[in-house]
């Protein structure tokens, strides 16, 4: 194994030893239902066996949370970044260990979305519900849009490189860096990454290991800044990290690939509905108009 994917893999166990350590800590400081309930099993399943085909969990999980309205809004970014986390970890160790993509560009990738993320953490776990519901709206509103593109053959195709070589090389870490941080804020890095790479000339392959590798190390830091403001829902992250394990090795092992373009229309249907609660939801909070102000 190359240095820098042992560099990779030795914060990738550091950060998720710091992970467990966190998150056993805050749950004698969390306040909520610290026990799954059964259904959040095979929504942990279905978001993480998609996932691990590359279509991404963040924004379909954001949909099925709304939907069941538990967690609260302003826990779901939390929720989703500790939830998932589990997935991300096995995706990242099958993905990076299988396609050869260049260790120097993986690894730098990875660990620039990952400062972003240690910093937008701390920023989302101070914003008021309904900033969280305006930016989550918006935001799927953005990932809806991605699918719609994708769907209709509008996304790039990628190269044939497996790196990326002068200005695209810093340029890419740059972006991850920013896509890092706003997966604190419950934005998906799949997909916007996976468009990056494909239009800096990456093989589409190699967005994989990049995309993957990168969530398996943003989360469980993101998720450290979660535990210390509590902004996430402990028993629903305990059934979505069992119910993704499932997911992740019969899509990994068994199913392998499968023709996800109608699959990604029912996910703009329930993506689009998603945001559409959160920016109502963000609407009916707003303040009601005072008196009109006399002299």
């Amino acid at each position: 194994m190359t240095l820098p994917r042992l560099i990779l893999f030795g914060a990738l166990i550091l950060a998720n030893i710091a992970f467990v350590v966190g998150w056993i800590r805050a749950r004698h400081r969390y306040q909520g239902r610290k026990r799954p309930q059964l259904a959040e099993l095979p929504i942990g399943f279905v978001v993480a066996f998609f996932d691990t085909l590359g279509i991404g969990s963040f924004a379909p999980t954001t949909a099925i949370l709304k939907f069941r309205g538990d967690p609260p809004d302003e826990m779901i970014p939390g929720t989703l970044n500790v939830g998932l986390n589990v997935a991300a970890i096995m995706e990242t160790t099958i993905f990076v260990t299988s396609v050869a993509v260049n260790p120097i560009l993986l690894t730098s990738m990875v660990l620039s979305a990952a400062l972003g993320a240690w910093l937008g953490a701390g920023v989302v776990g101070r914003m008021p519900r309904r900033a969280i519901q305006l930016v989550m709206g918006v935001a799927l509103l953005i990932a809806g849009g991605v699918f719609v593109a994708t769907n209709l053959g509008l996304m790039p195709g990628g190269g044939t490189s497996m790196t990326l070589a002068g200005w695209r090389f810093p340029f890419a870490i740059g972006v991850n860096f920013v896509l890092g941080a706003l997966m604190s804020v419950g934005i998906g890095l799949y997909a916007p990454c996976m468009v990056l790479l494909y239009l800096l000339g990456l093989h589409p392959l190699g967005a994989f290991p990049i995309m993957m590798g990168a969530c398996g190390l943003v989360q469980p830091v993101a998720s450290l800044q979660f535990f210390r403001s509590g902004r996430f829902g402990w028993g629903t992250s305990i059934g979505l990290s069992l119910g993704s394990i499932g997911g992740v090795l019969l899509a990994a092992f068994v199913v392998k690939s499968l023709e996800l373009t109608t699959l990604r229309w029912l996910v703009v249907g329930v993506v689009l509905y998603a945001s559409l609660s959160m920016l109502r939801s963000f609407h009916a909070g707003r303040p009601a108009a005072g008196p009109a102000a006399v002299g």
